[in-house]
């Protein structure tokens, strides 16, 4: 079991090159890798890149780009210069647990790439796989951070937290009850480095230009993806282009000559979330579905193969994490150890009884929530879901020929709900 342990802390040596270059037509980029000299577990100083790839048995290396201007059509990409997580050093390796790996940096990035669209907020996103476990704004960072951690406790053990403002010493002491992988943030105020020495293999990540990072809004980068056979697939990062209510579009369609349209509006509260959700799905992998209320994530179901099994997912989960959540709050036990001790004699039934009713009674706080889903229904049966669970809004991309169904859904629930189009997709892979 030693054996096994130690291949999570080994550091690979990779033979990835100090300098790659790729050439476009007449174009050229220049990337160089990156390694930092951090000391060992006998604290002898190694200059190493990132620890391994997606698994110990991978050689990983992490590049900057450092030249080349690239213009193709009418898209002009990133320049050099702007790094966020590809531009860390070790001064920035503020508490260093070993070297990265390439899963701490791309949960970072990909908490950036959903952080950039709420920058007039305090805001945190925690991830694990590349997916946020939960995101959230508030009237703080403690606050923000509070919210999305309840979001979903279970997942969020072992997870990066990216925040947008500095650290402060009430946060840090909030993150300092958890398990955390990475913890990211533009500086950190007196007292809280303290705070998080107490986990000693704790990654802390200082990245300044996170308080640039609405500039990234609308900037976009080369996305590749390598097939099995060498090939490579180049396409234009993705850009939300759903920014405010006046970019929504209403749920309108005509279906053999007969015109359907959702009855109610959303209020105001329901369109923030709308903008809100849309902007989280960015950032989660597709086939997806998000319950989100009040700017905070309550359920999220990520990667799927259909979308009606997704929103199911998204509405399990938020009723686990809601219960986790209240028994949490009552008796400082997660939800399956108090459920344990109850099946085991050792607590009293009524707990787990008080506990499941409440979750009923509040519809496990989806009551009154916003559904986002990433592409259009292909049948009702999504939006069906969402309604049943206590929605009282959807965004969805529409241009589905049953748009007439879903819009029906919304007209035959009672009360109503409100329906939008964001005439966009947004699937991520």
């Amino acid at each position: 079991m030693s054996d096994l342990k130690k291949m999570y802390s080994t550091l690979l040596v990779d033979s990835f090159p100090q300098e790659m270059t790729i050439t476009l037509g007449d174009q050229t980029l220049v990337y160089r890798k990156k390694t930092w000299s951090i000391p060992d577990e006998t604290g002898k100083l190694e200059e190493r890149g990132l620890r391994y790839g997606e698994n110990p048995d991978q050689e990983a290396a992490l590049y900057e780009l450092v030249n080349g201007n690239l213009v193709l059509g009418d898209c002009h990409f990133i320049d050099p210069g702007r790094g966020l997580v590809s531009a860390l050093t070790v001064a920035d390796m503020l508490q260093v647990g070993k070297h990265p790996g390439k899963i701490n940096l791309t949960d970072v990035d990909n908490g950036l790439n959903i952080l950039k669209y709420f920058m007039d907020k305090p805001a945190a996103v925690i991830l694990k796989h590349n997916n946020p476990c939960g995101a959230a704004l508030g009237a703080n960072l403690a606050e923000a951070y509070s919210r999305a951690n309840r979001a979903d406790r279970i997942a969020a053990f072992g997870g990066a937290v990216v925040l947008n403002r500095p650290l402060d010493r009430e946060t840090a002491n909030l993150m300092a009850a958890n398990y955390l992988e990475v913890v990211c943030a533009p500086d950190f105020e007196e007292g809280s480095l303290e705070v998080l020495a107490q986990r000693k293999n704790l990654r802390v990540l200082r990245i300044g230009a996170i308080e640039q990072l609405a500039a990234f809004e609308h900037t976009r980068f080369l996305d590749f993806k390598s097939l099995i056979d060498g090939g490579i697939i180049v396409q234009q990062s993705a850009v939300n282009s759903i920014r405010s209510a006046k970019d929504l579009l209403p749920a309108v369609t005509q279906y053999k000559g007969q015109e359907y349209r959702c009855v109610r509006q959303p209020t105001v509260r329901e369109l923030d979330d709308m903008l809100f959700g849309w902007a989280v799905e960015h950032g989660v992998t597709s086939n997806s579905v998000l319950f989100v209320k009040n700017g905070c994530t309550v359920g999220i179901g990520a990667g799927e193969q259909d979308r009606v099994g997704v929103a199911e997912i998204a509405v399990m989960k938020a009723q686990r994490n809601y219960s986790d959540a209240l028994s949490f709050d009552a008796f400082g036990l997660a939800y399956m150890d108090m459920a344990a001790e109850v099946e085991r004699g050792e607590r009293d039934a009524d707990d787990k009884v008080q506990i499941d009713a409440q979750v009923q009674r509040d519809q496990a706080g989806l009551k009154g929530s916003v559904m986002i889903s990433d592409a259009f229904f292909p049948f009702r049966d999504a939006a069906d879901v969402g309604i049943s669970a206590g929605a009282s809004a959807i965004l969805q991309a529409g241009g589905s020929i049953r748009d007439f169904e879903s819009i029906n859904a919304c007209n035959e629930a009672n009360p109503p709900v409100a329906m939008m189009f964001s005439g966009k997709r947004s699937f991520k892979h």
